[in-house]
């Protein structure tokens, strides 16, 4: 450095210095770093890099909607909650102003204990676990439903379908994961459905499984022999697969499959792997607004992008990470700092009504939890996800029962 430049810089730092003490604070960068944290790799690695397409395609578009720089930092968390804690550490270590991800609600867990030690702001884009957001966090931030919330959507969607299509099944075996967020919902359903008097079926079995099996051949097979109407199904999208090919060869034919609130049955993947045998699978989860000015705007980008691909195939890990990244530039726009005490309160105050997703405006509650986003009930035909309730986004009409795979 010459002796001006140090001049220059030394006479910077006296000033920055001399205002601290009155409370003004600079942006100590013209740039915000974003630190990504999600399952690239793992058994939820597929969905990891679904979410990292939302991603990747912010900065261009926030540019243009902000007028502001984000430099996105990834790091994979290798579907291992420990490695996310490392992970995040890591990201803040190297100059991270807030952490976004991380799709699973483990990771999300201890990424917040983190962010808490460390002081700096957590935009959660997916993970439902509803102690995330109740441990009286100052930094954790969550725009997507809680487990409660999803249950709650979705459980009220399994009863618009069956009177949509005429049918009062009175038994369901359900079958979750056994992870963080399968807990969370399996102990949703248990405490709300007793209390739903227009939901005609009650669960003859519960069935937990390891989202990480490689054979489910066992609990297929009892859930088969309970005679149950329907199949009720929190899962992950490797485990849906194998579930659904075993299911085949056991020749065990409910109803229907329907999932209260969970990923992995309107992923590309589950589409490519199985072909026809993905067809009428239910799935009743948050969801883009086809028709938002936001999703026109994504969706141009995104197959600009990914010109072999259809947004979709990504629309809720898409929608949900963009829209983490989003809050956070806008309230970068708003803050014009990059300290955490003054990010993490512009965020506080987040209000935005331009959204992709489904649901009201994005705007936290005391505890950081964004409160009104909302499900539909998207079934697989043709092939696609499409939505068939609520009647007034229905793109097809529902099919339940579904027909013999064998015969479809």
């Amino acid at each position: 450095m010459k002796r001006r430049e140090f001049t220059r810089a030394l006479a910077a730092t006296t000033a920055a210095t001399a205002l601290a003490p009155f409370g003004i604070v600079r942006a100590q960068s013209q740039k915000l770093k974003v630190g990504v944290l999600l399952p690239r790799s793992g058994v939820q690695g597929l969905i990891g890099q679904s979410c990292q397409k939302g991603a990747d395609l912010a900065p261009a578009l926030l540019k243009e909607m902000y007028g502001v720089d984000i430099e996105l930092m990834n790091a994979d968390t290798e579907t291992n909650v420990d490695t996310a804690r490392t992970r995040a550490e890591r990201l803040i270590q190297e100059g991270a102003h807030v952490l976004t991800g991380p799709f699973d609600s483990g990771a999300a867990g201890a990424i917040a204990q983190v962010c808490e030690q460390r002081g700096v702001p957590f935009v959660i884009n997916i993970a439902a676990a509803p102690q995330i957001t109740e441990q009286g966090y100052k930094f954790t931030f969550r725009n997507f439903p809680t487990a409660i919330d999803l249950t709650r959507n979705g459980l009220a969607l399994i009863g618009d379908l069956f009177r949509a299509t005429n049918t009062a099944p009175r038994s369901a075996v359900f079958m979750h994961v056994n992870d963080t967020f399968g807990q969370s919902m399996a102990k949703g359903i248990g405490a709300l459905l007793p209390r739903l008097d227009f939901l005609p079926f009650r669960v003859v079995e519960t069935i937990a499984y390891d989202p990480a099996a490689r054979d489910l051949t066992v609990e297929v097979s009892k859930a088969k022999a309970t005679g149950a109407d329907f199949l009720m199904l929190v899962c992950r999208l490797n485990d849906a697969i194998i579930l659904r090919r075993e299911m085949v060869k056991q020749r065990w034919n409910p109803m229907g499959i329907i999932g209260p609130g969970n990923p992995g049955m309107y992923e590309n993947q589950f589409y490519r792997t199985l072909g026809k045998l993905s067809e009428y699978c239910i799935s009743n989860v948050p969801w883009y607004n086809p028709k938002a000015e936001l999703t026109r705007r994504i969706e141009k980008a995104f197959d600009k992008r990914n010109p072999k691909d259809k947004l979709m195939f990504h629309a809720l890990n898409v929608g949900y990470t963009f829209e983490a990244l989003m809050i956070a530039a806008d309230a970068f726009k708003r803050a014009r700092a990059t300290d955490a005490k003054t990010l993490s309160e512009a965020i506080r105050q987040t209000d935005i009504r331009n959204r992709m997703m489904l649901g009201g405006p994005i705007k936290f509650n005391a505890k950081g939890q964004v409160e009104g986003n909302a499900s539909a009930c998207i079934q697989n035909l043709n092939m696609r996800p499409q939505v068939v309730l609520p009647a007034a986004a229905a793109e097809a009409k529902p099919v339940f029962p579904v027909p013999d795979y064998r015969k479809a």
